[in-house]
């Protein structure tokens, strides 16, 4: 299941037909004339003989069995988002976190090692810190920009995976994909990148080099804050190891979440421009005020890693990260300020969201936040789908309050 089968006829030549029709378009398997994929609400199915049964477990036939196994509906998401990613298969799991778990657990061995980035997101590094040391995972992090670091540490030692985001979070940091997958594969590391942040329409991971492609469909893929989901996406070698292992885990997508995905996917490419156009635009606003100390976005000629990402984005995304002039009052001040945004987590919504590191990680000790470099005054703003103007001079009068 998930598995690419005359995902992309002829007449789909761009991005924005694929989210709309890919996996059902000619191909869906609900026999039915049905415009929206229908919802298969069961959570098992009947075989009509002993022999179907038979032939189904000796792969003769491909039907369904159980739905913690997949199901007609999860299956058409999982073939959009294939077709997106320019994948063999892709699986789709209750939450991204759910995903990195299960693609973790499936593919490093025990004893095992991974390489990752110091910028990234909290419960991913949680994960990696906390839990993975317990199976005997050793864990490497670096710098994102450090590939000979990378290279130094895959060549010393048996890496199994090299796992980072691009863009990172919070900071935005990009890795040269191409670059990172070349030294890699040399000595049969894995590469997965998690490109929440990109978006499928503004990077394709696997055609740059890397072996997997992880996303969080909760953000841009969902867009509507109303739905929890994480994909993978790769050969259709390795997405089975990781679908067996999640079978037996059981972090099951739930099709009515399935429908609202597919429903989501279909706007993505209208969506994402527009998060595109206002983060940039707004980038851009912030370099330039005396109140604004430092802008992490990139789409500017001042990230370090703007060429990396002019040669691999087509778009630089919704999240512009950024240091306001002032200390952690002022930050609160602007924050509470401003009209337009909710102070709330996550992104990729068609609202924009704005978040403090510094309040929202306060159970952490301010000097563990500091050597994450989550300073007082950062500002993570998830720009939405709201008109520009209405959203500049919500920020503007909010800065000039502090």
């Amino acid at each position: 299941m998930g598995e690419m089968n005359n995902l992309k006829p002829s007449f789909l030549s761009s991005d924005g037909s694929l989210a709309v029709h890919a996996g059902e378009r000619l191909c869906r398997e609900i026999n039915t004339t049905s415009i929206t994929t229908p919802v298969v609400n069961t959570t098992t199915y009947f075989f009509k003989n002993t022999s179907d049964l038979v032939d189904f477990k000796e792969q003769r036939i491909v039907c369904h069995e159980y739905t913690r196994y997949g199901s007609p509906t999860t299956m058409v998401l999982e073939e959009k988002i294939s077709a997106l990613e320019g994948a063999e298969s892709t699986l789709v799991v209750a939450s991204g976190m759910c995903a990195i778990s299960v693609m973790l657990l499936a593919l490093v061995p025990t004893n095992g090692h991974i390489v990752t980035t110091k910028d990234c997101y909290k419960e991913t590094r949680m994960i990696m810190e906390n839990f993975l040391p317990k199976l005997g995972i050793t864990v490497t992090m670096i710098d994102s920009d450090d590939t000979a670091r990378l290279e130094a540490v895959v060549n010393d030692h048996n890496v199994s995976m090299f796992f980072t985001e691009s863009p990172t979070n919070p900071f935005l940091r990009c890795v040269d994909i191409k670059l990172v997958s070349e030294i890699c594969h040399k000595r049969g590391t894995l590469v997965c990148i998690d490109g929440t942040i990109a978006t499928p329409l503004n990077q394709k991971a696997l055609a740059l080099g890397a072996d997997l492609i992880l996303q969080s469909g909760t953000k841009y893929i969902g867009g509507h804050n109303d739905v929890l989901a994480g994909c993978i996406s790769g050969s259709t070698k390795l997405i089975s190891k990781i679908r067996i292992l999640h079978q037996l885990l059981g972090g099951t997508l739930n099709p009515n979440a399935a429908y609202l995905l597919i429903r989501s996917m279909k706007t993505m490419h209208l969506r994402v421009k527009q998060h595109n156009s206002n983060a940039l635009r707004m980038a851009q606003v912030l370099e330039a005020h005396p109140k604004v100390s430092r802008v992490y976005y990139p789409g500017l000629p001042s990230h370090p890693e703007h060429l990396i990402a002019k040669r691999q984005m087509t778009g630089f995304g919704g999240l512009v990260t950024f240091e306001v002039a002032g200390d952690l009052k002022k930050t609160i001040k602007f924050i509470d300020s401003l009209k337009i945004p909710y102070i709330a987590t996550s992104f990729g919504g068609c609202e924009s969201f704005v978040d403090q590191p510094a309040t929202r990680n306060w159970d952490v000790p301010r000097e563990e936040r500091l050597n994450y470099e989550l300073n007082d005054n950062l500002v993570r703003f998830s720009f939405g789908i709201e008109d520009f103007d209405d959203i500049k001079a919500d920020v503007l009068q909010a800065l000039d309050t502090i």
